[in-house]
């Protein structure tokens, strides 16, 4: 059934009172589209309290094309009308836009949700190549793979004119003050990002007279792996207590980056390399600290991403190849804290400007 219908874009999104990287980024899309093209974007709020069918149907009729960054929000809380959202879509024939971030790094349960999705879109926009061969090798859904086209992804928070006091930043600014080494890492904490192994890097540090103090700037994801109970036995048996924090969840961009203020260098050896959906580093990278991190799997992963490829080109992203050891990470970590060339200035807003270029292309 196809009825005629302006030339109008709906994203799905949860509204500003949901707080989580996911939602963060449908929002500043959403506007990052609407100044190119003024008056086309539309927005759904749907929470477990928002959305009902009937109003579903009306807003998905309202336009040509539907956008969903699914899940829109933490994957347990919204699943089921975003995806009423998406049948009612292609039952009307409009067409459906899925931002699809990662796939073999999601626990195999987030990723039985995401499949309805998969199927129903038309187009399925991705940010890595890396992540759009992990989808095609699937042995279910890998056909889905053909619908994928890449864009540059750009950071879900910028740098603000003026950071935030508190009591964590104090804490780090007087460690600093007392000659330790304060070695950041930045967003959720999950196996994906080999949590354990920065622990390592740090005892390793202490082991050499260093003194580190290693702060995870983010809160563990609640999931089926234990990885805050692997974690903490970690933590434990390298006997890390008092070099290690984890702050939690922080609410406010001028909070963290007060943090990424008292920090000397961000570290994150990834298993499975950096990729270009890593958004946590492109917040990290602002702060003009070094970001040392695991390099790519394959040579054309930022082939599409000219100013991601530009970060490493200039130094500010440092990478450390994949296989090294956790030694190589710690000299990696000593030898960047030495002065070197300034890059070029961080452009938030040419970022964005970007990606709602390429992702305007497909609606």
């Amino acid at each position: 059934m196809t009825e005629q219908v302006e030339n109008k874009v709906l994203f799905l999104g949860a509204g500003q009172q949901m707080h989580c990287g996911v939602g963060q980024f449908t929002h500043l899309l959403f506007e990052a589209i609407e100044k190119l093209d003024p008056g086309r974007c539309m927005a759904l709020t749907l929470t477990r309290s928002e959305g009902s069918i009937a109003g579903i149907w009306r807003a998905v009729g309202s336009a040509q094309t539907v956008v969903c960054n699914f899940p829109i929000v933490a994957w347990k809380r919204v699943i089921l009308r975003p995806l009423l959202a998406l049948a009612f879509a292609r039952l009307r024939g409009r067409r459906v836009v899925l931002l699809q971030h990662e796939w073999t790094s999601l626990h195999w349960l987030r990723r039985l949700t995401y499949v309805p999705a998969l199927l129903l879109a038309n187009t399925i926009v991705m940010f890595s190549p890396q992540v759009r061969r992990q989808l095609a090798a699937d042995p279910v859904v890998g056909w889905t793979a053909a619908k994928c086209v890449l864009a540059p992804l750009p950071p879900n928070i910028v740098a603000p004119s003026q950071t935030a006091d508190s009591r964590l930043r104090q804490r780090l600014k007087a460690a600093r003050q007392s000659g330790r080494v304060v070695i950041g890492h930045f967003g959720s904490i999950y196996p994906g990002k080999q949590p354990n192994t920065l622990l390592n890097v740090t005892a390793i540090l202490r082991d050499r007279g260093h003194r580190p103090l290693t702060v995870y700037v983010g809160s563990f994801i609640t999931a089926l792996d234990n990885v805050e109970g692997d974690f903490h036995a970690r933590l434990t048996k390298l006997r890390l207590s008092e070099d290690v924090i984890v702050s939690g969840y922080v609410d406010s961009g001028a909070e963290i980056f007060g943090l990424f203020d008292e920090v000397d260098a961000f570290c994150y050896p990834l298993e499975e390399g950096l990729t270009a959906r890593r958004a946590s580093i492109l917040a990290a990278v602002q702060t003009g600290r070094p970001v040392i991190v695991t390099g790519p799997a394959d040579v054309d992963e930022f082939d599409h991403h000219v100013r991601f490829k530009s970060l490493i080109e200039h130094g500010a992203i440092v990478l450390v190849p994949r296989g090294s050891s956790d030694d190589i990470y710690a000299d990696a970590i000593l030898t960047s804290l030495k002065p070197s060339a300034a890059y070029p200035p961080f452009d938030f807003e040419s970022w964005w400007r970007d990606a709602a270029n390429a992702i305007k292309a497909h609606l």
